[in-house]
C-alpha cells in the first residue's frame, strides 16, 4: 500500500459547530479521529507506533478524558514527527508547553475567541454575588418565597479591581463600566495599547488592588506565578466584605482560604465558573448561600464554541499551508517546524 502524500492531522474529541470547515480540511490532509478511549491507551498507542506520521493535532478541552494532561511523559512519547498542536481554549494549562517547545513543538490556544462569553459570564456572576441571589432564587424554587434573603449591594460607585486586563479582562472592563463602577487593574506590566484598557483603568500593584478594591474579579492565565495566588494571606489584605469573581481557574484561589473568608463575612460573596479541584467543588462551597455557582460554562455558547472550533481549523490550515500556527502560545512565539 501507498503511503499518503498528505499531511496527517489527528483530531482528539469532536468538532460539533464547525463540521464542514474541518471535513473541508481532507483536501490538503489526511484527517483521523480519536474520540474514545483512557490516557493509558493513549500511552501506549503512541509507545507502538499507532499515531506515527502526524505532522499536526486538534485537540478539544474536554479531550483530556481522553488522553489526560499533556505532561512531559505524555509529550515524551508522541511522534517526532508532530510539529504541532492546536488547542481549543484561551486557557492551555492542559498542556506543558515548555516540555512541547523543547521537544519542538509549537502550541496554539484561542484567544480573542473566548473574551465576550467570558465576559459575560463574569457579570452574570459579579451582579448575582453582589446580591447574593443564590438566596431567594433557591427559596423561590422552594416555595419560600424570598426565604432569608438580605439587602444585597449596588455596583455604582465600587471600585472594581480586575487581576488581568488581558482579552477577557479588557471585555469585563467594557461591560462592567455602565453599572457605575470605579475601575483599576493589575498585570505583570502595564497594558501599552489604549485598546486593551478601553476604560482607562487605573493601573496598580498588586498589593494596592488587593486592599482597596470592593470587587475582584480575576482574569489571568494559570501558571506557576498564579497558582495559589490567592491566599490566606491575600484575604488578610482584602477590605471587609469584598465580593470575588473567578471565571479563569479555580486552582489560583485557594479554596479554604476562600472558604473561610466567607465564613468570617471577610468575603460578602463570590462568583465562581471554576474551581480549585475540578469537577470536585469544596463541600463548603456548595453548602454557602453566600456563593453563585457555575460548573465552568463560561464560553458555553453556540456561537463562542464556533469562534473557537474556527480558530482551531484555522491555526491546523495554516500550519498546512504556510508552516505555522495564526495564535502561538507565549512558549511557541516565533517557533516554526
Amino acid at each position: 500500500m501507498t503511503a499518503s502524500r498528505k499531511p496527517v492531522v489527528l483530531l482528539l474529541g469532536e468538532i460539533l459547530h464547525a463540521e464542514k470547515e474541518w471535513e473541508d480540511l481532507a483536501e490538503i490532509a489526511e484527517l483521523r479521529q480519536l474520540k474514545d478511549g483512557h490516557r493509558g491507551q493513549f500511552l501506549e498507542d503512541c509507545q507502538s507506533g499507532v499515531h506515527d506520521g502526524l505532522l499536526a493535532i486538534a485537540r478539544t478541552y474536554d479531550s483530556v478524558e481522553l488522553t489526560g494532561r499533556f505532561d512531559q511523559e505524555l509529550i515524551d512519547l508522541l511522534p517526532q514527527t508532530l510539529k504541532f498542536i492546536s488547542h481549543t481554549g484561551a486557557g492551555y494549562d492542559q498542556i506543558d508547553a515548555e516540555a512541547c517547545a523543547n521537544r519542538g513543538i509549537s502550541v496554539s490556544n484561542t484567544p480573542g475567541a473566548v473574551d465576550a462569553s467570558t465576559a459575560n459570564t463574569a457579570i452574570y456572576l459579579l451582579l448575582g454575588a453582589l446580591r447574593r441571589a443564590h438566596i431567594p432564587a433557591t427559596a423561590l424554587r422552594e416555595g419560600r418565597w424570598r426565604g432569608s434573603m438580605g439587602l444585597g449591594h449596588d455596583p455604582d460607585g465600587k471600585l472594581l479591581g480586575i487581576l488581568g486586563m488581558g482579552g477577557i479582562g479588557s471585555a469585563f472592563s467594557l461591560r462592567a463600566a455602565p453599572f457605575g463602577f470605579t475601575m483599576q487593574y493589575h498585570n505583570r506590566n502595564p497594558v501599552v495599547h489604549p485598546s486593551s484598557n478601553p476604560t482607562n483603568a487605573r493601573y496598580v500593584s498588586f498589593e494596592e488592588l488587593l486592599r482597596t478594591s470592593d470587587v475582584i474579579s480575576i482574569h489571568l492565565p494559570l501558571n506557576a506565578a498564579t497558582e495559589g495566588l490567592i491566599g490566606w494571606e491575600q484575604f488578610d489584605m482584602m477590605k471587609d466584605g469584598v465580593v470575588i469573581v473567578n471565571t479563569a481557574r479555580g486552582k489560583i484561589i485557594d479554596e479554604e482560604a476562600l472558604v473561610e473568608a466567607l465564613e468570617q463575612d471577610k468575603v460578602f460573596a463570590a462568583g465562581l465558573d471554576v474551581y480549585e479541584k475540578e469537577p470536585e467543588i469544596h463541600p463548603e462551597l456548595i453548602k454557602s448561600d453566600k456563593v453563585v455557582l457555575m460548573p465552568h460554562v463560561g464560553t458555553a455558547t453556540v456561537e463562542t464554541q464556533r469562534k473557537m472550533e474556527m480558530l482551531v481549523i484555522d491555526n491546523v490550515r495554516n500550519v498546512l499551508q504556510q508552516g505555522q500556527l495564526l495564535t502561538p502560545v507565549v512558549e511557541s512565539r516565533n517557533r516554526k517546524a
